[in-house]
């Protein structure tokens, strides 16, 4: 009966905080390495920011691209029409269509070009959180 007493008094002294030197190198050696994980976990959000932007970067430059492919392929089908009616109407329709496309191309291109990739990269971030 008289072990009991003495293990218990070790663990409290395991569990105390610890005192003058000892103490100080603990809590710094514990607070040394909880910045290291704040750091490392920093890291990994910026790296993780910066590869989605890069993601919205391509994905709007490929969206552009198929868009631009599809106001020539209608501006084409368009002057086809055109030539073959000879000043018929029926080719109008087909070259306002074109031209939506390719204002539109115009638009993200020239007078708003990072406005889609702004879209597309909050639309990645809002979709990891």
């Amino acid at each position: 009966m008289k072990q009991e007493p003495a293990k218990a008094s070790r663990k409290e002294e395991r569990d105390r905080p610890r005192k003058g030197i000892p103490g100080l190198i603990d809590s710094t050696v514990t607070s040394t390495i909880e910045d290291f994980k704040a750091i490392i976990d920093a890291k990994l959000e910026l790296f993780r920011i910066e590869m989605t932007e890069k993601v919205a970067l391509v994905s709007a430059l490929v969206l552009l691209l198929v868009v631009l492919m599809i106001g020539v392929a209608y501006l084409i089908t368009t002057i086809a029409l055109l030539f073959g009616e000879l000043f018929g109407h029926v080719w109008l329709g087909y070259l306002l269509v074109s031209m939506v496309f390719i204002l539109t191309f115009a638009f993200f291109t020239k007078i708003k070009p990072n406005a889609l990739k702004n879209f597309i990269h909050k639309i990645l971030l809002s979709a990891n959180d």
